[in-house]
This record gives C-alpha cells, sequence and structure tokens, in this order.
C-alpha cells in the first residue's frame, strides 16, 4: 500500500497533458498508430533514462552542476520552439500540400528519436522522479522497494502513452483532424511556443 501514492502521483503527472502528450495525439490523428506508437516508445525511454539518473543519484550531482541544467533547459526549449514552428507552417499552409507532408511519417527511428529527445530535454523531469522516489523510499524501505517503483511507473508510463496513441489514432479522430487541421495545428503550435519560452526563461 506504501506504493499507492507513488504509482498515484506518476499516473497523474503522465496523463496530465503535457509537451509530450500532445506531440503524441498530434502524431497520433495526423500519421496514425503505428507513428504515433514509436514516438511514445521515445518518450517513455526518456523517463526511464530520467528514473535511471534518480535511483542511482546521478541526478543530484546533475542538480549541482547548474550549468547542465541550464544547456538542458536551452536545448529542450529550443527543440519545443522548432516543434511549434512545424505545427505553425502547417497552420498556415492550405490543401493537400500540408496534408501531405504531415501524413508522411517519418522513419521510425526518426520518430522514436523525437520522442526520447523530447522526454530528456525536460529537466522537470528530474525533480518529478525526485518526488516520486522520496515518496515511496524510505530509511527502512526494503530492498526491492526501488525496482518495483520503477517497474511500476513503466509500465503506467507504457499504458498512459500508448494509450494516447492508440485513442487520437482512430478513424474518428482522424476524420476529426482533417476536418480541423488548421486549427488543431494552430492550438499544438500556441501550446508548444508557450512550453518552450516557459522553459527557456524558468530559472
Amino acid at each position: 500500500m506504501m506504493l499507492l501514492p507513488v504509482y498515484v502521483a506518476y499516473l497523474l503527472g503522465t496523463a496530465s497533458p503535457g509537451p509530450s502528450n500532445m506531440a503524441i495525439m498530434g502524431v497520433a490523428m495526423s500519421q496514425g498508430r503505428r507513428p504515433a506508437l514509436m514516438l511514445a516508445f521515445g518518450v517513455i525511454t526518456g523517463s526511464l533514462c530520467w528514473a535511471l539518473l534518480v535511483a542511482t543519484g546521478l541526478s543530484a550531482l546533475l542538480q549541482a552542476w547548474a550549468q547542465a541544467i541550464v544547456a538542458i533547459k536551452i536545448v529542450g526549449g529550443i527543440y519545443l520552439l522548432w516543434m511549434a514552428w512545424k505545427a505553425a507552417r502547417s497552420a498556415v499552409r492550405r490543401g493537400e500540400m500540408a496534408a501531405a507532408e504531415r501524413a508522411s511519417p517519418g522513419s521510425a527511428f526518426s520518430l522514436y528519436r523525437r520522442g526520447l529527445l523530447l522526454h530528456l530535454g525536460n529537466p522537470k523531469a528530474i525533480l518529478v522522479w525526485t518526488a516520486i522516489m522520496s515518496l515511496g523510499i524510505r530509511p527502512d524501505a526494503a530492498p526491492g522497494v526501488l525496482p518495483l517503483i520503477v517497474g511500476g511507473c513503466a509500465l503506467l508510463g507504457i499504458v498512459v502513452f500508448s494509450g494516447y496513441a492508440l485513442l487520437f489514432s482512430t478513424a474518428a479522430m482522424s476524420r476529426g483532424y482533417r476536418r480541423c487541421r488548421r486549427a488543431i495545428e494552430g492550438v499544438f503550435a500556441v501550446f508548444f511556443t508557450m512550453a518552450g519560452l516557459k522553459l527557456l526563461l524558468s530559472r
């Protein structure tokens, strides 16, 4: 039962709208299920990387080295702004040109890498995982608690991120995207711009 708050906290944080979820939604509606799942697997891998950093204590060294955090913020913020630019370019284009551009998926590896970089570029993930670990790991905790936290949260991440990919790649969602493509891409552009600027301007 002591791990229940850990799983609930991770589930709420993962399922709530954020850059990763929005990116998966956009790819699912515009490119389909398989590309969205590859992007989701990249996001999941990025989350596990941060989890392992926190679990091994390397995150404390990373946080102590302020320049590293600043560098991650800059890279992550620029990457989000690049995603905003792509969405904005699609929003202002009309007709088949924009639809073809968004509907042509990249390679599986490029989509996976995009999801991985998207999550690794968010230094707040360190703080989230640190908070999650502090909820579940106590001085009297058994040695097996740490693998249960990482493994359980990994399974929840797979369910949530894959769920976004499956839900938003349905035929109904794809039809809705085609009808409202410019408005949807405009929303994505605004969201990624705000997220990128927030990351770049945060202290």
